[in-house]
């Protein structure tokens, strides 16, 4: 977001052993520590952060082919993210072709569980290799214990900062991604004629729907989507329904629940392409989920300007939304 102060203290670590030599240092030290990869998902306070940050900088993209359809990649959690997926679409592998474009690095998608457009790292992975704060050593956490739902995980919740990721193990698949398809990209491949769906027609649709709606964060500062598609009940849901006619975009998550979509909340009370000159905020014209930094200058004005839209959907919807990001503060 461009906001935010500064760390008493950072360092890059670049495989295992520094990942052990900064946290024993930091322990010494007395000090908080945080592990961050790009840190595209950080919303940091205005007094900084008054410990260590380590920077993961730990490469490694290793390929097991089970047999003709099944491959295992182990990957270092400090891997851009999209580079790994090019790589197993080139490879002609499907199961996260579909999170393409998404910024960060790899030990950072199960933290939140990261998913867009039909896939999410829950469905793929098998194991995570972290060092555990708790009995000061490297351990392997199998997918059953790792607490996913939507956008969220143990690491993110019940276990936050307890464990610092190292390496991910996926379990990929030779062939092509099975419909359906998520709404919009199925749109795609039926105005772009795409007869043949495979994991490169996947990416490509991915990629192009994200382009189109999304700002850079290389050239604009943002974080992406800030808040998650709110869960409510089916009975929720038919208020809203009875009290706003037409079509509201939703999604079934069991048959008692329903997965609404934020953006459409945020823009019916009238937040989509508004820019607001007493906090420098702004959202993004193509899409409401994303709020940019356009002349703001404190972390203290951007959480203003969500206070703002969090109050008035809560007002008409009943509904309080929850940001995505993490903000990380003294």
């Amino acid at each position: 977001m461009g906001l935010g102060g500064n760390a008493l203290h950072l360092v890059e670590v670049t495989d295992r052993k520094e990942v052990l030599q900064a946290l024993n240092w930091a322990h010494d030290q007395g000090l908080q520590v945080v592990m961050i990869g790009m840190g595209s998902n950080i919303i940091w306070g205005d007094s900084g952060f008054p410990g260590l940050v380590i920077v993961n900088k730990i490469l490694n993209y290793e390929v097991y082919e089970e047999d003709d359809t099944n491959t295992y990649l182990t990957i270092g959690a400090g891997e851009p993210w999209d580079s790994v997926v090019e790589r197993s679409v080139q490879a002609g592998l499907t199961g996260i072709e579909a999170l393409s474009l998404i910024p960060g690095t790899t030990g950072a998608t199960p933290i939140q569980n990261v998913g867009a457009y039909g896939q999410e790292i829950a469905q793929t992975l098998t194991t995570i290799e972290a060092h555990d704060a708790l009995n000061g050593s490297f351990v392997t956490i199998p997918v059953s214990e790792c607490g996913f739902s939507y956008r969220s995980s143990r690491f993110k919740t019940i276990d936050k900062g307890r464990f610092f990721i190292t390496s991910i193990t996926l379990h990929l698949r030779k062939g092509n991604p099975l419909p359906p398809f998520y709404g919009a990209v199925q749109d795609y491949f039926d105005q772009n004629n795409i007869a043949e769906r495979t994991p490169a027609a996947l990416r490509q649709a991915v990629m192009a729907i994200r382009t189109a709606k999304l700002p850079d964060p290389a050239m604009v500062h943002n974080v992406g989507s800030f808040f998650a598609n709110p869960i409510v009940s089916d009975w929720e849901y038919s208020q809203i329904s009875q009290q706003n006619p037409g079509l509201i975009p939703h999604w079934a998550v069991d048959t008692h629940k329903v997965k609404l979509s934020a953006a459409w909340l945020i823009e019916q009370v009238g937040f989509k392409d508004v820019h607001d000159e007493a906090t420098g905020m702004a959202t993004w014209p193509k899409q409401a989920l994303v709020l940019v930094n356009e002349h703001a200058s404190s972390t203290a004005d951007l959480l203003a300007f969500k206070q703002k839209i969090v109050e008035a959907v809560k007002t008409k919807f009943n509904i309080t939304l929850v940001q995505e990001p993490e903000l990380i503060a003294a």
